[in-house]
């Protein structure tokens, strides 16, 4: 089984904080949408793997009208065999989400909508540069609940300006409005964005990270007595709307990316495409490689392993590590894990080993703590 991930990169206005590849400029979609369809017949042809997920991301999929998104789903049916009830997402801004475009996605193979709100906090809004206001993001998301089941927001704490009362408005929006999924990121300075520029102009402050701290605890203090289940650091949904692409992307099962800037991983190699719309387009029509990779170390392997592990409720299990890896590297992992235990950051159950309540913020931080550079 492997997840297909799409990237449509095309977005009608640029977000302060977005460093992911994207442009404004649609001039040459129908082109990239072209090369995309090209993409999945030469993916296919590399691959007998049945495809378990389909995820539009970007940029902004929601872009996108229906047709040309159930053109690239039939391509990919059509190339691959899709396993019955494939869990299929659009990421949707909820300016795109007008009620006739909601009826128009309920009516394709999509199932599930992953919508961008970030904040039901205007002057959030205005300082992120987001597209849509509070009452729109409201709005598209109960007329989103008649014609879908399984429903996804995003948010973002740490903003400036925010304090716990307003990040707490915002989660009891979450329970009143009956979403099953929500997916919660603080708020970070990327290099090289107007997020960045105008921190280092002093133009906006960002919040002390005892607050964003709070904010982060206050996530399943609001959500779990609901029936939230914060199972990866960021994601917290309720029973059986797990998302089934993150869940795998965590679990480090396989996954093709799809169009400019999107990576895959098989397992032992991780590649990543061309971030430019115009050289994708011509290397995809001209037979070139549009594409970079770099086999993975067993090293690296066991590195992805404990990162990604310690983000989730399923752990890291020593077991695992010996068994895929040697018993020095189970070694390893034991004596450095003991700090993290006595602090009452880790706790172990059967040789598996999760981050507890305290240290779930701290997960990247104790799995780095746990690297290994080289093994002697």
């Amino acid at each position: 089984m492997a997840g297909i991930y799409i990237h449509i990169p095309f977005c009608k206005q640029s977000c302060h904080y977005c460093n992911f590849h994207f442009s404004t400029s649609t001039r040459n979609i129908n082109e990239v949408l072209n090369a995309i369809e090209k993409e999945i017949a030469q993916k296919a042809c590399d691959s007998k793997e049945t495809i378990s997920t389909i995820y539009f991301g970007g940029g902004t999929p929601s872009i996108l009208e229906t047709t040309q998104l159930n053109s690239i789903i039939e391509k990919v049916y059509k190339e691959f065999k899709v396993k019955n009830n494939a869990e299929i997402t659009i990421e949707a801004n909820p300016d795109d989400l007008s009620e006739e475009k909601i009826i128009k996605l309920s009516n394709t193979r999509i199932n599930r909508l992953s919508v961008g709100v970030q904040s039901f906090i205007d002057k959030e809004l205005k300082i992120m540069n987001r597209a849509h206001d509070a009452e729109k993001a409201l709005s598209s998301l109960e007329i989103s609940n008649k014609y879908f089941n399984n429903i996804s927001i995003d948010l973002m704490y740490g903003m400036p300006g925010s304090t716990l009362k307003s990040w707490e408005y915002n989660l009891d929006l979450v329970n009143k409005l009956g979403v099953n999924h929500l997916s919660a990121y603080a708020l970070t300075v990327e290099p090289k964005t107007t997020l960045e520029s105008f921190v280092r102009k002093l133009i906006i402050d960002m919040p002390k990270e005892g607050l964003v701290y709070d904010q982060y605890n206050l996530i399943n203090q609001k959500l779990k007595p609901n029936g939230f289940i914060n199972y990866e650091v960021c994601s917290f949904a309720k029973e059986n709307f797990f998302s089934q692409n993150n869940s795998a992307y965590w679990l480090r099962k396989k996954y093709i990316g799809i169009g400019p800037s999107a990576h895959s991983f098989d397992g032992k190699t991780r590649s990543w495409n061309i971030s430019n719309n115009k050289k994708y387009i011509d290397h995809i029509n001209e037979g070139k490689s549009y594409f970079k990779s770099e086999k993975l170390t067993t090293i690296d392997q066991y590195n992805e392993y404990v990162m990604t592990g310690f983000r989730t409720i399923w752990g890291v299990s020593t077991d695992f590590i010996e068994s895929n890896y040697n018993s020095q590297f189970k070694k390893y992992f034991i004596d450095k894990i003991q700090k993290h235990i006595k602090e009452k950051h880790i706790s172990v159950h059967d040789n598996i080993y999760t981050t507890t309540n305290t240290g779930r913020f701290l997960a990247d931080g104790i799995a780095a703590d746990l690297f290994l550079i080289n093994l002697k």
